[in-house]
């Protein structure tokens, strides 16, 4: 693991090609006892920084001169792999490029202040802080060991490029109407990937995933997960109903909760309520909410990240006599939310990345 011991203060390089926000963000992580011990304005820099203070974590700008941010990522990871937190601009197209730098091997991201930093300077602060003592806990054997998902552009492509996942018998699928919730944070996006491409389309799940992620980033990670598998995947709207076959997203900035119709047909909810362990979407309440409301076929997964988010969901699941899956702590990158739902006694199975799906169907069907 590349964290630093808890007796030291967290030690961090900073690469940015503005001077402004270099100070910017050295003055805020030092305010919160984060050591910068290092900075850089571009990527080429940033791999000679990296190399010489061997830092816990790295800030990474995307758009920078010499080399990006991106092409940077990849240079330190195979030369002196460094958990690496990606700043990304508030903006769409900056969405694509930071799930590219996932697949690069960044751990995880922030969105960058903008000209609002003065009356969001707690907000940005906060956020900043703990997504850097979180990246600097990740473990990056573990990531290396996770598989990487497919880099496809179309469903069809999908199925055809992605690595075998252990088949599931079709007499053995759950029936149709069971209702997969999954609930991830740090080091997840390509973890959940991995899981909803290895889902097979005949078993008809209603899907609902909640992973950490800011608004304005989750309807592009729907987008890329829908190509990415056999579902229908899209972000989550207030009101609409889920069927078989369909992924819900929970948006960035909104709690994601299950109902049900007049015709008792499952209904999602958009909340706006205050966050839940400081963050919004909750795990926890989508989880919680399926187990109150779901009465046919239930499963809940937790997979890798920070905190204790979902480990009341899970129970919840587990009460309502549903099948609940951990991600094993040699594959997680950061084993914090799937070891404290093991230590509550509310997980019936432990399972690498690679056989979440597997262990969650046979599950539902035993």
């Amino acid at each position: 693991m590349s964290s630093a011991s808890a007796a030291e203060p967290t030690r961090a390089v900073v690469v940015d090609d503005s001077r402004f926000m270099r100070t910017l963000i050295r003055t805020l992580l030092e305010d919160a006892d984060v050591d910068v011990i290092a900075e850089a304005s571009n990527g080429r820099e940033a791999i000679t920084v990296v190399d010489e203070h061997r830092p816990d974590v790295v800030t990474m700008d995307i758009e920078m001169p010499e080399m990006n941010g991106l092409d940077a990522v990849e240079a330190i990871m195979d030369e002196c792999p460094t958990p690496i937190l990606m700043l990304s601009a508030h903006a769409e197209e900056d969405a694509d490029v930071t799930f590219d730098a996932l697949d690069r091997g960044a751990v995880d991201f922030v969105t960058k202040p903008g000209g609002e930093v003065t009356s969001e300077m707690p907000r940005v602060k906060r956020e900043l802080v703990e997504k850097i003592q979180s990246a600097a806990a990740v473990d990056l054997s573990a990531t290396r060991r996770t598989s990487r998902p497919p880099k496809t552009e179309t469903k069809q492509q999908a199925a055809t490029a992605s690595p075998s996942s252990p088949s599931v018998e079709s007499e053995s699928l759950p029936t149709e109407g069971t209702t997969l919730v999954i609930g991830a944070s740090t080091g997840g996006p390509n973890v959940v990937e991995r899981v909803l491409a290895a889902l097979p389309k005949e078993a008809g799940l209603r899907v609902l995933v909640v992973q950490h992620m800011p608004a304005g980033f989750t309807e592009r990670f729907a987008a890329r997960l829908d190509a990415r598998c056999d579902y229908e995947v899209q972000e989550a709207d207030d009101g609409e109903r889920i069927g078989p076959g369909q992924i819900r997203i929970a948006p960035g900035g909104s709690h994601l909760l299950v109902t049900r119709d007049r015709a008792g047909q499952l209904k999602l909810e958009l909340s706006d309520d205050e966050p839940l362990h400081g963050v919004k979407p909750a795990i926890d309440l989508t989880m919680a909410s399926a187990a109150e409301t779901v009465d046919t076929p239930l499963a809940g997964v937790l997979l890798t990240g920070m905190g204790r988010d979902g480990v009341e969901g899970m129970t919840q699941i587990s009460r309502a006599g549903g099948h609940t899956v951990a991600q094993d702590e040699e594959t997680s990158a950061i084993f914090g939310m799937p070891k404290r739902a093991i230590e509550a006694g509310c997980v019936d199975t432990i399972a690498p990345d690679g056989r979440i799906a597997e262990e969650t169907l046979r599950g539902l069907t035993t």
